[in-house]
C-alpha cells in the first residue's frame, strides 16, 4: 500500500449562499484523470443532480457546477489526500488520510445547515477524522446511498427518491 501514490482531492465547489454540503470520500481514478467530481460515467451522481437541479451529465461540467451553486449546493470530499489503489472506497488506506479543513470551510459558509454524505465511507471518515477536530458540532448530517457504480444493489429510482427527500429544501 505504501508504494501507492497519494491521491489529492479537489478544492470545494461552493457559492456564498451554500446551504447544503455534499461530501464524497476521495476522487476515484477517472475523476482524478479528468479533474472533475464524479467523472466515472456509471456513477449516478450527475444523473441524480440532473433530475433534482437540472445539472444533467449532458451539460458541460462547469455548467453543472454552476447550477448546483445557484441552488445552494456545495461539493467537496472528506479527504484532502490519501492512498487508494483503484477507486473503491473500501481500499482507502485510512492511516494515509489527511482530511480537508472543514472548520475553515464551515466558518466561511455559515448558512450550511446540512452535510449529506455520499455513501458510508464519507460518513465514517468524517466522523473519525473531522468531527472531533471541529470547534462546534457540525450542521445536521445525513447518510445517503452511494452513487458509486460499486453500490449497484440499490436501484437508481430508490437512490433518487432518498436524495430528493434529503435535499427537499433545495429542490
Amino acid at each position: 500500500m505504501f508504494d501507492q501514490p497519494i491521491s489529492k482531492g479537489f478544492p470545494p465547489v461552493a457559492g456564498a449562499g451554500a446551504r447544503a454540503l455534499i461530501l464524497g470520500s476521495l476522487p476515484g481514478q477517472v475523476s482524478l484523470a479528468r479533474v472533475q467530481y464524479y467523472a466515472q460515467p456509471r456513477n449516478a451522481f450527475w444523473p441524480i443532480m440532473g433530475r433534482l437541479f437540472g445539472a444533467a451529465p449532458e451539460l458541460a461540467y462547469e455548467e453543472r457546477l454552476a447550477r448546483l451553486v445557484a441552488r445552494g449546493v456545495a461539493l467537496w470530499d472528506v479527504c484532502a489526500e490519501g492512498r487508494r489503489p483503484g477507486s473503491l472506497d473500501q481500499k482507502i488506506d485510512r492511516s494515509s488520510v489527511a482530511p480537508n479543513d472543514f472548520a475553515a470551510f464551515l466558518d466561511a459558509h455559515p448558512q450550511i445547515g446540512l452535510v449529506a454524505f455520499n455513501g458510508a465511507t464519507a460518513a465514517t471518515l468524517f466522523r473519525a477524522k473531522v468531527a472531533p477536530t471541529l470547534p462546534a458540532p457540525p450542521p445536521r448530517t445525513i447518510l445517503l446511498p452511494s452513487t458509486s457504480p460499486a453500490h449497484a444493489a440499490m436501484p437508481f429510482e430508490r437512490k433518487l427518491a432518498l436524495w430528493r427527500e434529503a435535499l427537499r429544501e433545495l429542490v
